[in-house]
């Protein structure tokens, strides 16, 4: 036995199987490729997406201060702080509510005010389109700013006079309340204030990047084709996108999460074949056709249920315009549902069983474990769900634009809720109202590219919100 060599090990059974190679990748190879690619095809559109809108949107700053220069050397900002008077006359009139003779009286007090303004207002173009034309390379002038600011004394001795008149016709009212007095007195105060802005006006001050990107972040006006001057201001913009999707998710969430809820927990399978086809077939609309709907149908509706006489006590009934916030609201947040629904329901189907296995075990009744187990467990993807329609509906173009009344101004929220039934204009909106309007590398073409960068921006926010909540708060048998 000692004599007899060892047998050595066999050599190892191999498999070779042979396989078709593509471009000399195999199978398995050209798909992850194949799917690796698509991967990376979207990541390069979407930098170049936002490469694109940051290129196109910073030259606006650049374009916006060499147009706010131009809009002060000119004197028209001079004129539009003394305009600014006038208007605030215009509506005091309105809130005093002044009748017969006082009311002819508090008209004509701003006659020489406004002869004022008109002779300046047209000095202010002059010397603007001076200034165009010396752009162009032309070297004509037509004005001098020195003789709008030489009427500085004139302005004084007018508001002077507008002064006496208005304290005349305060003193033979008897009639106005305390709180109309208190608004008149401080419409008179305003006049020292802006006597001392013209006063210390400076048509040689130099723009500041700051104040050009203030004035579109912050700017109260969005005006343009004006012989005047074109204001680019983004508030009445984003305020109107933010009522509008504020009533849509008002309107949204109780919905979609109370769908979600019982189809995931209470319906039966029944029930759960009709109710969720039928909510998810919903985001297959187009959303131009919800916009007919909204005008035809939707509109003409609330309109007219606004004009029953017992809900006349609902804030901003009755009301006239049937295209507004809340037309538009109430149509978005049928297109949010769906998303919403959707999303919720897969957080709450991923809750672990064991949970409300033990809930029950615990002898707790089926509400009880919806209420206090399986939603508090859901509670990330809810949120998320949520934020995810927020984006859904903040993007949203055509609904807005038929349905909302495309309204360039601030909503008055003092109105309180009636504010939902006055009508707005969005940033998706104008984008698609003004695009095709406008040539190629204008200030008003790179206004609207900041405005889609701010709703990229916003959109970007709101998806990583929603997933830094969705895997913070996640259970960790889910992770």
């Amino acid at each position: 036995m000692r004599g007899l060599s060892e047998p050595k090990n066999p050599p190892a059974f191999q498999i070779h199987k042979r396989s078709r190679r593509i471009f000399g990748l195999s199978r398995e190879e050209a798909i992850r490729a194949f799917f690796g690619g698509q991967a990376l095809v979207a990541v390069v559109v979407l930098a170049l997406i936002t490469v694109f809108l940051f290129r196109e949107g910073f030259g606006f700053f650049a374009q916006q201060r060499a147009e706010l220069t131009r809009y002060r050397r000119s004197g028209v900002e001079f004129v539009d702080l003394l305009r600014a008077q006038e208007k605030a006359h215009g509506e005091l009139g309105r809130r005093l509510g002044l009748r017969g003779e006082a009311a002819d009286r508090f008209a004509d007090a701003i006659v020489p005010l406004r002869a004022l303004l008109g002779e300046l207002g047209e000095w202010a173009l002059e010397i603007k389109e001076s200034e165009e034309s010396r752009a162009d390379g032309a070297p004509t002038r037509f004005g001098e700013v020195a003789e709008i600011t030489a009427q500085y004394p004139k302005i004084e001795d007018t508001f002077g006079e507008l002064t006496a008149q208005l304290g005349t016709i305060t003193e033979s009212s008897p009639g106005l309340s305390p709180e109309q007095r208190a608004q008149l007195e401080k419409h008179l105060s305003g006049f020292g204030a802006t006597l001392a802005k013209l006063r210390a006006w400076d048509a040689e001050k130099p723009v500041s990047g700051w104040q050009a990107a203030r004035s579109f972040f912050f700017g109260r006006q969005w005006l343009t084709a004006s012989f005047w001057q074109d204001f680019y201001g983004v508030v009445p913009l984003f305020t109107g996108s933010l009522l509008v999707s504020a009533i849509a998710l008002g309107l949204a969430v109780p919905l979609g999460l109370g769908a979600a809820i019982y189809v995931s927990q209470i319906a039966g399978a029944r029930e759960r074949s009709v109710i969720k086809p039928a909510i998810e077939f919903i985001a297959a609309i187009p959303s131009v056709v919800l916009g007919f709907f909204g005008i035809a149908v939707l509109g003409q509706a609330l309109r007219a249920l606004s004009q029953v006489e017992w809900l006349a006590w609902l804030p901003g009934f009755p009301y006239a315009e049937r295209l507004n916030a809340l037309t538009a609201g109430c149509l978005l947040a049928l297109i949010a549902v769906p998303t919403i629904f959707t999303l919720a329901e897969d957080a709450l189907a991923s809750v672990p069983r064991a949970l409300k296995e033990g809930s029950y075990a615990l002898g707790a009744r089926r509400m009880q474990t919806v209420a206090r187990v399986i939603v508090p467990s859901a509670l990330s993807g809810m949120v998320s769900a949520v934020l995810l329609g927020l984006g859904r509906v903040i993007g949203e173009t055509m609904v807005v634009l038929l349905c909302a009344g495309n309204r360039i101004a601030i909503p008055d929220f003092s109105a309180g809720l009636g504010v939902v039934t006055q009508p707005v204009h969005t940033m998706t909106g104008i984008i698609a109202q003004e695009m095709g309007e406008v040539a190629t590398g204008t200030i008003h073409y790179r206004a609207l590219f900041v405005v889609g960068l701010l709703l990229f921006l916003i959109a970007l926010t709101l998806n990583y919100s929603a997933q830094k909540i969705l895997g913070r708060y996640r259970l960790p048998s889910l992770r």
